[in-house]
């Protein structure tokens, strides 16, 4: 007897629009291809991405699934051509093209990470994109390396709250900020170095002093709009501008003196396109390099709640509510 039914009930948006349009649907179980495996799902991570296919900003690749989720933690119960029959039953943590809101998913076994067996099924839903997403743009496109300083914006996200363990981990000295000023201090305990509320104070300033006048060596954007301009006052000569997202707009204005004059770098990615053998090299860097840390507990995701998946449509207005802190994830 299969160990899994032949359809399942997942979270689809049915129409472009807000949270309201977000509802079960019925969809076939899906049958893993050569490389991939099927994972019984624990719990399934919400990003932004996700609001973005919500809103019909951003589709699924022709073939993919319209089930939303893009990272979700399970167990596997099946494997297709090509995959070890040996990992029946394993824990992975998943970077996947769709699908992670629903009690089964398919997931590239390539993409995958192994469960270290200290970390709990919510935080490993947790992990996928935002490690993926902070190494890549973080270490490789914006090559911060040891002693080095960094400006993360949005400290208190998914990603934020991520990106100043990845950092502090790697030996820098990490600048964060964020809209709440009850937050600062659960910042600094991630490792920060310095957390400042963007209300009431200049970042410029605070990274000029910070640095005592050398400038930040990377900034890790969220904002966009006017924060670009101010971000690149803010870099050193040779300083590396990445943008991760743009919650106040995609048109910039810049100064191509300052970048010249600087010597200073503009770089940018989203995770979705890359292709798979990016998506497997970026797997393997991790297994290698973050893997031990989140093994010994000196990376972990911060968790701010988990919800039913019939619940998707309120965790989104969570999440672009502003005030969540950490990750919000979905169990089946």
């Amino acid at each position: 007897m299969s160990q899994y039914p032949n359809d399942m009930q997942a979270i689809i948006a049915r129409e472009p629009g807000d949270a309201s349009v977000l509802t079960l649907a019925r969809r076939p179980v899906p049958t893993p291809g050569a490389g991939e495996v099927l994972l019984r799902v624990r719990s399934a991570g919400i990003n932004r991405p996700d609001i973005m296919q919500r809103q019909g900003l951003s589709k699924p690749a022709p073939g993919v699934t319209d089930v939303l989720g893009l990272e979700a933690c399970g167990e596997v119960v099946a494997c297709g051509p090509g995959v070890p029959q040996d990992l029946m039953g394993k824990r992975l943590m998943s970077l996947l093209a769709g699908g992670g809101y629903a009690p089964w998913c398919v997931a590239r076994l390539e993409h995958s990470l192994p469960v270290p067996e200290e970390l709990g099924d919510e935080a490993a839903s947790a992990l996928p994109e935002g490690l993926f997403t902070v190494w890549h743009n973080l270490f490789e496109l914006g090559r911060l390396r040891m002693g080095e300083s960094v400006l993360i914006h949005g400290g208190g996200g998914g990603i934020g709250t991520l990106a100043i363990q990845m950092a502090h981990a790697a030996g820098a000295r990490v600048i964060v900020t964020d809209g709440e000023r009850e937050r600062l201090g659960a910042l600094r305990e991630l490792g920060a170095s310095e957390a400042i509320c963007f209300h009431d104070t200049d970042f410029v300033a605070a990274c000029d002093s910070f640095t005592q006048g050398k400038g930040v060596d990377v900034v890790l954007d969220i904002v966009g709009g006017d924060y670009v301009r101010r971000n690149l006052q803010a870099l050193a000569f040779g300083g590396r501008h990445v943008s991760l997202s743009f919650l106040q707009g995609s048109a910039v204005s810049i100064e191509l003196l300052t970048l010249m004059q600087k010597q200073l770098s503009l770089h940018s990615s989203t995770m979705r396109p890359q292709t798979d053998a990016e998506k497997a090299r970026m797997a393997a860097a991790l297994r290698r390099h973050v893997l031990p840390l989140v093994a010994d507990g000196r990376i972990r995701p911060k968790m701010f709640q988990s919800l039913p998946l019939a619940e998707a449509a309120r965790a989104h207005q969570l999440l672009e509510s502003g005030k969540v802190f950490g990750k919000l994830v979905l169990h089946p």
